[in-house]
């Protein structure tokens, strides 16, 4: 039987695992792992102004006879892509390989570039599920009359865009792919403001339970919060400057009010890292307070403690002065006491007042 650290580095390598290995030709497609992303499936929105058209296809080259039309093209891939259905799609699209190939691997840091006439776009869609966070990779093509959107998780978030282009007097027919574009980053930039809502309430909680009577799965969760923040940071803080990329873009790919609605995005991907901070910042103060909580507690225990250990001193010494038992009456030192009526009693009471008044002291001092 293996043993449990052995268990633990097999699954952290696996977890982790997420590059080529040294020496594979760039551009290269791997298969994705299983398991790991939603099962696939092709949604083709061919959209004008008077019509739209929506498909599910099962092969990419069914697309091809809308692109010949004077049309725009919207082609989302939910789910686990293989090799050979990003190579057809490459080869539809001119897409490069080396933006394929980091839509394969996934957990790619959000960037923005231009591959020829067209802008290859990853952003990061962050959600809370079973109280972690989850973060998936959206992949974004931009081209001439064009926009391919890849999301690897199970659950497609894209569902409010083509109720959007469904509408005959929406913005959405009416404009470019360029607009779609945007539609779809700032749809994915967005979905950070519930992830963090979720996170605040979770903190929020822990932060009660902290106050009220924190047990030993107290800094466990805190801990868990605090990594699911570096998680979300980590992915959520590029968005920025990958916008930020988009924006200076000279390609003319992007009209001048499309450019203005990207400026919106561009401050809403500002507000989610405001916000990661601000929780992290709580996180950190409520571990702060959970050791101070931990140790004033320790002090209150070795207050009592210390209160009934210095009572005891005084009401010991009497104890062992009456155990020595000197009792010899030829002696002028021996104890009367021993052969005293009233010794017993009396000793009780002595150690009786000390004690009571002990306490009166320590209560007056506010030391108990």
């Amino acid at each position: 039987m293996r043993r449990k650290s052995e268990v633990a580095v097999e699954v952290f390598t696996k977890r982790r695992r997420k590059h080529e290995a040294p020496g594979t030709p760039p551009g290269t497609l791997p298969e994705p792992e299983a398991g790991v992303r939603g099962r696939l499936a092709i949604r083709m929105l061919d959209y004008t102004a008077d019509e739209v058209v929506e498909r599910e296809l099962t092969d990419p080259t069914e697309c091809l006879p809308y692109l010949e039309r004077s049309t725009r093209t919207w082609i989302h891939v939910q789910g686990a892509a293989e090799a050979d259905t990003l190579r057809e799609l490459g080869r539809i699209f001119d897409l490069h390989p080396l933006a394929l190939e980091d839509v394969v691997l996934g957990e790619q840091r959000p960037k923005a570039e231009r591959y020829g006439a067209q802008l290859f776009m990853i952003l990061a869609d962050p959600e809370v599920r079973g109280g972690r966070a989850h973060v998936h990779q959206v992949s974004l093509f931009l081209g001439d009359r064009f926009v391919i959107s890849f999301h690897p998780g199970p659950d497609d978030p894209f569902g409010v865009v083509r109720t959007r282009v469904r509408h005959p007097e929406g913005r959405m027919r009416s404009r470019g792919p360029d607009y779609m574009f945007y539609a779809l980053a700032d749809l994915v930039i967005d979905r950070g403001f519930p992830a963090l809502e979720a996170l605040g309430d979770r903190i929020e909680e822990l932060e009660e339970d902290l106050l009220e009577e924190p047990d030993r799965n107290t800094p466990r969760e805190l801990h868990a919060v605090k990594r699911d923040l570096l998680t979300l940071r980590r992915s959520l803080w590029p968005q920025r400057e990958a916008v930020n990329a988009v924006l200076r873009d000279e390609g003319g790919m992007l009209t001048d009010e499309t450019r203005v609605y990207l400026r919106d995005v561009y401050d809403h991907a500002v507000q989610v890292m405001d916000l990661v901070e601000s929780h992290r910042d709580v996180t950190a103060g409520l571990l702060d307070l959970y050791l101070s909580s931990v140790s004033n507690r320790l002090n209150e225990v070795m207050r009592v403690l210390t209160v009934i250990a210095t009572i005891f001193i005084p009401l010991t010494f009497i104890t062992g002065l009456y155990g020595m038992n000197f009792d010899n009456p030829q002696s002028p030192w021996d104890m009367p006491e021993l052969r005293w009526y009233w010794g017993y009693p009396y000793a009780l009471g002595l150690m009786a007042v000390i004690a009571v008044g002990m306490l009166a002291y320590f209560k007056r001092k506010g030391w108990f």
